[in-house]
């Protein structure tokens, strides 16, 4: 997605999530499926989570981090830069990542929420090159269980993940956790997790086009 580049001081925001490809070929004006190379999940929930996420996210399946094991994995990459007079004279350019990982598990304990966040932080010093154009990444464990125990609540509840790099000079980071139980229809996640809407099957979407405004406006807010 762009903005007016033929403005003065127009901002663009781009995402690797919304390119979308023409078979060169095909006949003239037959797209290419843009999410043909998605792939399907044999857990129905997940599967219907993930098509909530496809639009946004680059998903994949069985992704193994530190030894972690996870049903989905999804990564989206956001850019922001100014333009002056011409698109091709740019500054001010800032990037945006949101690592997202979602597993089923057979129960939600305070452990595994605290080696979640853990792993949060060891990958934050693995995959996150501190730049000034580094802007935010975000790291999100999802456990779906069948209930959500009142200890792991208010642990989430509780939680506050993000670290500053470079007192803020290279951006920051933020580690968030969520656990949904989705035969319950309840959900509890940290206070700045995105995914709310993904995980909720039993709430309809309200306006998704805003829904990724809103995403693109609060990753890279400057």
């Amino acid at each position: 997605m762009s903005g007016a580049g033929d403005s003065p001081d127009a901002e663009t925001e781009t995402g690797t999530d919304l390119d979308a490809g023409v078979d060169g070929d095909a006949d003239a004006g037959d797209e290419a499926d843009p999410f043909a190379d998605v792939p399907e999940w044999e857990d129905e929930y997940v599967n219907e989570v993930a098509g909530r996420l496809l639009h946004n996210y680059d998903l994949e399946q069985d992704r193994t981090v530190h030894g972690e094991s996870f049903d989905l994995y999804g990564e989206m990459e956001l850019h922001s830069q100014k333009h002056v007079l011409h698109p091709s004279i740019s500054f001010a350019h800032h990037e945006s990542h949101e690592h997202l990982f979602l597993r089923r598990v057979s129960s939600a304990t305070v452990a595994e929420i605290d080696r979640l966040l853990e792993l949060g932080h060891d990958l934050a010093d693995e995959w996150i090159d501190p730049d000034p154009e580094h802007y935010s990444t975000d790291f999100t464990f999802v456990l779906v269980a069948p209930k959500i125990p009142e200890d792991v609540r208010e642990t989430i509840a509780g939680t506050d993940e993000r670290t500053l790099l470079k007192y803020g000079y290279n951006g920051h980071y933020d580690v968030h956790v969520a656990v949904v139980a989705p035969d319950r229809e309840a959900l509890v996640a940290s206070d700045e997790a995105d995914v709310r809407e993904a995980l909720t099957l039993w709430e309809p979407i309200e306006n998704e086009e805003r829904g990724l405004l809103g995403l693109i406006s609060r990753r890279l807010q400057i």
